[in-house]
Parts: structure tokens; C-alpha cells; sequence
């Protein structure tokens, strides 16, 4: 199967051992037919980018440094592709892992703290003020669920719902944030829905019937929540995503998730695959499937990705029929060509580049 070439936005780590600063940065990459790599440039050095965004427009390209002191930059993307800085804020918080944007506002989540901001984005790229306000919780799994730590922030309608791997919740806010000024009392949000105990919600996508399927973290499970009302989501059941374990046994810890058609992809850390569920109505399922709520839940396959590869992130490229993985830890972009109809998958190209932590298309 030959594909459109595509451009990639790569965000990235600074390498093992070295303070975030020190030469990593916004990486472009170029991919051809067939799944095959064409070439790597760093095209803007940022401290720490580990997650990138673009604008509704695709004309501004956003990038969370994730350090202590949260920041986020903004580049405009002119038409040859270059990046021309154009902003610069403050996340109000503490490592930023995520970043979505609306027309007037880029939702950034702080991990360390669990802060949520609103940075005031403008059809220029500058940045604004951070509008911001505190998660508060906790959970039971120790070490990990100490305090809140908001993971991803998705655009719900005209709301903003937000993942807290910490207090296992997702919390919503309105679309432009006027809820982050003054009022201590809704500073934190309207809860949206509560997950298992220890679920550790981190990545989620939205189905075309508003249904949510969310990742955890920290069970290594497939979430369904269904609409039970404004504003809110009920929790209707969970699957295992893979049976993947670690070499001791252990699960291991989900990244990101995407949907195409009626796959589900998700990079699983520890047992380092890219693992492919199909998704249907429960009338449709198949003997093998898991029923939660309305669906049927099945694994197709897992893609061994290799020991110690990390898919720390993932995008989906030519309507899910290649899948480009950031294997951390392996230093490596992977390319994996996906069958649409029985989710089965192949390795066509690596390319090496450092520290990779999120794949953007151009």
C-alpha cells in the first residue's frame, strides 16, 4: 500500500543525563510511500517539547516545555514549512504534558501540580496571560496518585474536559475559560465523570455518538463512559487492552489512543507495543469481544514495537493505514503499516532521532 507523503512534527526529551535546554528541540521529518522515512531536520530548539499542538487553522504550532517552571511556545508555520517564532507564556504550573488549542485559547495541562491553564492564544500566534485553577484529590495507587495530575485536555462541545491521572476524575470547563478568574468555588471545575479507583485516566478520544473511550494509566484498561446528561459522563465498563505484561508479570502503562473507523490504537509502555482493539456496536460483536455499555471490545492484535521501545505517542497517518510511534526510550521513530481489516500490523521503517515524545502531522 503506497501512502501520501506527509510531514511530522516531532516533539522530543532532552537525552538521558542532560538538563532540558541542551540541544532537543522541535524536530521536522519527512515520510514517503510505503511507510519509508525521507529525512530528519531539528528546526527549533525548545527546552523539553513534549507535546505539540496546532491550532485550528494549522497555522500555529504550540509546544509545552515540560520542566518545573511550565512554559509554552508558539511558531507560525508559513507555507514552505518553516517555523517562525511567535510567542512565549508561562503555564501557571508545573511540567506541562499537553496541550490542545481552541480559535482563542491554548488548554494546557501541568502534571507536576495539577494545574489547568487557558493561555490566551491570538490568529497571530502570541501568547497571553495563563487563566488558571487547581485540581485537588487524590487516589489510591501510592507514589502515583499522591495529589492531582492533569494529563490531557479535550474539546467537549463547547467545553473543555480534562483527564486528572491523580484523582481519577475528568473535570470540564467552559470553552473560554470564564470560569478560571475569581471564583475559588468552581476553580477546580465541574466534575464530568468519576473512573474505578486507581484507573489513572490519562489519554481519551471522543466517538462520532459522543461516547468517550479513555486509557488507564494505571490499570491498563480501555474505558467507556457514555452522555448521562449535561456536562456529564457515566462510567459503563472497562477491558483489558492487551495481554501483553512486563517481563515480571506486571501490566503495563498505556500512552495515547486514537480511533480509525472501528480500530482503536493504543502504545502500551513496559510490554512495548502498539496494541489495536476493534470497537463495535454490541449487537456486532464477536465471541471473542467484551461487552461494556452499548460496545463490543476486542484486541486484533499487538504490534511488537521492541524491548525497551516505550510508545510514549503515536499519530495516524493516510486514514489509519500507517501508524508513526515516538519509541522513547529507543531513541527511534517507528513506522507500522496497519491492515484496515483485520488491524494486523507489519514494521516498514525506523529512524533514528533522540528522545522522541510526540508525533504530530505537519
Amino acid at each position: 500500500m503506497s501512502i501520501p507523503s506527509a510531514a511530522l512534527w516531532i516533539g522530543t526529551y532532552p537525552t538521558a543525563g542532560q538538563a532540558p535546554g541542551t540541544g532537543e528541540g522541535i524536530w521536522r521529518v519527512a515520510i514517503g510511500g510505503h511507510g519509508k522515512f525521507a529525512g530528519a531536520e531539528l528546526v527549533a530548539p525548545v527546552a523539553s517539547p513534549s507535546y505539540l499542538a496546532l491550532d485550528p487553522s494549522g497555522r500555529t504550532l504550540l509546544a509545552v516545555s515540560e520542566v518545573d517552571s511550565g512554559g509554552i511556545s508558539s511558531f507560525r508555520v508559513p507555507d514552505d514549512g518553516a517555523l517562525a517564532p511567535a510567542g512565549a507564556a508561562a503555564t501557571g504550573g508545573s511540567s506541562p504534558c499537553h496541550v490542545v488549542a481552541t480559535d482563542t485559547a491554548a488548554w494546557v495541562t501541568n502534571y507536576g501540580d495539577g494545574v489547568v491553564a487557558a493561555v490566551a492564544l491570538s490568529t497571530t500566534g502570541a501568547l497571553g496571560e495563563p487563566r488558571t485553577h487547581r485540581h485537588t484529590g487524590s487516589g489510591p495507587v501510592a507514589g502515583r496518585q499522591e495529589g492531582s495530575h492533569a494529563h490531557f485536555a479535550h474539546v467537549w462541545g463547547d467545553r473543555v474536559l480534562v483527564a486528572d491521572l491523580g484523582t481519577d476524575e475528568l473535570r470540564s470547563y467552559p470553552l473560554d475559560g470564564a470560569l478560571l478568574l475569581d471564583d475559588a468555588a468552581t476553580s477546580g471545575g465541574e466534575v464530568a465523570a468519576v473512573l474505578p479507583p486507581g484507573t489513572g485516566p490519562r489519554h481519551l478520544v471522543e466517538l462520532p455518538d459522543g461516547t468517550i473511550l479513555l486509557v488507564g494509566e494505571l490499570d491498563c484498561r480501555l474505558h467507556v463512559l457514555v452522555p448521562a446528561g449535561p456536562g456529564r459522563l457515566e462510567h459503563v465498563g472497562s477491558v483489558a487492552i492487551t495481554g501483553r505484561t512486563m517481563p515480571d508479570g506486571a501490566a503495563g502503562y498505556p500512552s495515547h489512543i486514537t480511533v480509525a473507523g472501528d480500530l482503536v490504537h493504543v502504545g502500551v509502555r513496559g510490554p512495548d507495543v502498539l496494541s489495536v482493539l476493534r470497537v463495535r456496536p454490541a449487537a456486532a460483536g464477536t465471541d471473542d469481544a467484551v461487552t461494556a455499555g452499548h460496545l463490543t471490545i476486542n484486541n486484533v492484535s499487538d504490534v511488537d514495537l521492541g524491548a525497551g521501545a516505550w510508545p510514549r505517542h503515536h499519530a495516524l497517518l493516510a486514514d489509519g493505514g500507517v501508524v508513526v510511534v515516538a519509541a522513547q526510550n529507543a531513541d527511534a521513530l517507528i513506522a507500522v503499516r496497519l491492515d484496515p481489516t483485520t488491524g494486523q500490523g507489519e514494521i516498514t521503517d525506523r529512524l533514528e532521532l533522540p528522545v522522541p515524545a510526540c508525533v504530530l502531522e505537519a
